[in-house]
């Protein structure tokens, strides 16, 4: 069997057996479970292109991919860029046949956010995860969006894809806020982990799941994921993942505290989420038929 189908079989959660002994019954050595190739500098030059087209055109495929980096001047064959996207995590938002973002044992929850109207802040969170570049490589973000107001309420940088450190978030921001009534995520194995269902469970959230390809299920995420990277993380060269941490911190600031939302009434993510800020009717009307179409795509 091969070295990566073996390391698939490591349980890191499993309550009898630690990863040490599975490691000696699988004929592994433990610190390759934790080995990831540092890219190339051509590499990373070129995945940071393939991340702003994917965040631009996220329904791109890899031959859509490579013909824009082509144009753009740069010498690449599809095997390649099939490759950098494999490595990247990244894919078309389009349905898929193949179902392998989550564990098999780990249970999936049905969308809520159908033809839901939100009224509150704190009725719904969504949450995600993206990928920030660094000279040294890829950190991983994830963060939390109160629906209502916009605003993010959490947030947190990692080195690695586990689970640990977005329960450690959820119960943070669980504490300082309070518990929304449903949680929206994709079907990442990091939402549907044994640890962030039990964090849910005891605090009475619903969990809501996107379905398989469907970008609109978690639009706003989306939407959050391309302002950050457009304003803030293309126009500036992280080096390190603190550097990352601070020019994140102060776009999130910014982004919660001075920035104003058309959606909002053209009122600021923390003024809505304290205040419970009243949108206009228009504004309330069009968020409604914005909901409808959205419901109307996903079911085509």
């Amino acid at each position: 069997m091969e070295v990566i189908k073996r390391q698939e079989l490591v349980n890191k959660e499993h309550s009898q057996l630690s990863i040490s002994h599975q490691c000696l019954m699988l004929g592994l050595n433990r610190s390759s479970l934790y080995y990831k190739p540092r890219p190339n500098n051509e590499d990373k030059r070129i995945m940071d292109m393939i991340d702003r087209i994917m965040t631009e055109y996220p329904y791109y495929g890899s031959r859509k991919v490579t013909a824009t980096l082509q144009k753009e001047g740069i010498r690449i064959g599809r095997d390649r860029v099939r490759r950098l996207l494999e490595t990247m995590g990244l894919c078309a938002v389009q349905p898929k046949k193949r179902k392998c973002s989550r564990r098999i044992e780990h249970a999936i929850y049905p969308y809520l956010l159908e033809n839901l109207v939100i009224t509150a802040p704190n009725q719904v969170w969504c949450t995600d995860i993206s990928y920030i570049p660094t000279r040294y490589g890829w950190v991983y973000l994830i963060a939390i969006l109160d629906l209502y107001s916009r605003k993010i309420l959490g947030w947190r940088l990692s080195s690695t894809m586990e689970a640990a450190p977005c329960v450690s978030l959820l119960q943070f921001t669980i504490t300082r806020y309070g518990a929304p009534h449903i949680l929206n995520s994709d079907q990442g194995v990091q939402f549907t982990s044994q640890a962030w269902v039990d964090v849910a469970e005891q605090n009475n959230i619903l969990l809501s799941m996107a379905g398989k390809g469907r970008c609109f299920d978690n639009i706003h995420m989306e939407r959050f994921w391309r302002s950050l990277k457009q304003e803030e993380v293309y126009l500036t060269e992280y080096v390190t993942l603190k550097d990352a941490k601070d020019g994140i911190s102060a776009y999130i600031q910014q982004y919660n505290d001075k920035r104003i939302h058309q959606c909002l009434s053209y009122q600021t993510p923390s003024s809505v989420y304290t205040t419970g800020g009243l949108w206009s009717n228009e504004t309330a009307i069009l968020s409604n038929q914005k909901q409808l179409f959205n419901n109307e795509i996903r079911k085509s």
